[in-house]
């Protein structure tokens, strides 16, 4: 069987994350999406809750499974038996930023990354604009799925009795 790993923050999952899966899916036996928690990022959801998110987004994909991961990729890699990275490429940008981590991951394990290219319809899509677009309450719903733009609304709201009526 031949397995890929997808890593990213996804934090949140997009539609675009989405269907770079749906299409390494369609090279590999199955794909683990490998939900990092980067410590060194501050992130809007949770690792828990990035990790039920995209397995609500994948639900029901046969050869599709979410996992949690904070160490090194390619220990990842190793556990679950891959023979290759997945990342998805929006645009030059992208690839100047991904190819350090893919050259520095086939040194250390000998892994290969495949990049896909993203859907040239979502490629304005990114994790970091969806919650900039909804943190000014901008429209998310067409770039994440209905369960991923409520748990980023809710996030995003003020605490209650921060600074409301009930703030006294």
């Amino acid at each position: 069987m031949r397995t890929a790993v997808c890593p990213g923050s996804f934090d949140p999952i997009t539609l675009g994350h989405v269907d770079v899966v749906r299409r390494a899916r369609s090279m590999f036996d199955e794909v683990v999406v490998a939900v990092a928690h980067n410590a060194s990022k501050r992130s809007l959801l949770p690792p828990d809750e990035r990790v039920r998110l995209a397995a609500d987004a994948l639900a029901g994909w046969e050869g599709v499974r979410v996992v949690s991961t904070d160490g090194l990729l390619v220990d990842l890699v190793r556990d679950v038996g891959a023979c290759a990275v997945v990342k998805g490429l929006r645009s030059g940008a992208d690839l100047d930023a991904e190819l350090a981590m893919a050259l520095m991951n086939r040194h250390l394990s000998g892994v290969e990354t495949v990049f896909v290219l993203g859907d040239p319809a979502r490629a304005h899509i990114a994790s970091s604009l969806v919650k900039d677009v909804a943190r000014h309450g901008g429209p998310i719903d067409d770039m994440v799925t209905p369960e991923v733009a409520a748990a980023v609304r809710q996030a995003l709201a003020p605490s209650p009795g921060v600074g409301g009526e009930d703030g006294r």
